[in-house]
């Protein structure tokens, strides 16, 4: 069988450090450690649009496995760095996501996008099995045809305090005010499946870009 491509979503409000440690913590090591680590395939940083000190990374994966292979195991969990547990243990953790791809299955995101949208639940298990269905034969094909939705992908968790996430990278961060959107987003039919799900949390993001020094 063949394993289904990953991603590992990290979020934090990193207000309890300063901003230009926090991103030079980032930018200068977190990330470059995890770019040298075989099947890592995108590293991408996005922050908050509603709250301005919320920092969302994703993680493309080649699979889940790559979050068990010993190159990660070297610097991730109680191997990570100093710098780390200065300055990333002393945020706020939002979320944590390790999870599979399930639709579209293989598509890794596309690098224009300016916008990224992120929903985390847990699936009433009465309902999951038509949850699931919904939203990849319904609910994220119609989304996906909303102009400026670049890509809309379902992952199932592996290991995370939420089920599902759903990812929508967008051409800009307006395309959720667009009428297009609104009307499949928060539609009859979209209110009444959400119905079933619990513990969402929702985040709106910017592409992050590094500051001239």
């Amino acid at each position: 069988m063949t394993s289904r491509m990953g991603i590992l979503v990290s979020s934090f409000d990193y207000s309890p450090v300063a901003e230009d440690e926090f991103h030079d913590w980032y930018d200068m090591e977190h990330i470059p450690e995890r770019r040298r680590i075989p099947g890592f395939l995108c590293c991408r940083r996005w922050l908050g649009v509603d709250e301005p000190k919320v920092s969302m990374t994703t993680y493309d994966l080649a699979s889940i496995e790559v979050l068990r292979s010993p190159g990660y195991l070297a610097i991730g969990y109680e191997n990570n760095s100093p710098w780390t547990r200065r300055v990333g243990w002393r945020c706020i953790k939002r979320l944590r996501f390790e999870g599979e791809q399930v639709c579209p299955g293989d598509r890794l995101p596309p690098e224009e996008a300016r916008g990224l949208l992120v929903w985390a639940s847990n699936i009433d298990p009465a309902h999951a099995d038509a949850s699931s269905r919904w939203y990849d034969e319904t609910f994220l094909p119609a989304l996906s045809q909303v102009p400026g939705v670049l890509c809309a992908r379902r992952f199932r968790a592996t290991n995370s305090t939420h089920g599902q996430v759903v990812i929508f990278h967008l051409a800009d961060t307006g395309v959720v005010r667009d009428p297009a959107w609104q009307q499949v987003a928060a539609g009859p039919q979209a209110v009444a499946m959400m119905t079933h799900e619990q513990d969402r949390l929702s985040t709106l993001c910017r592409s992050y870009e590094r500051a001239n020094s």
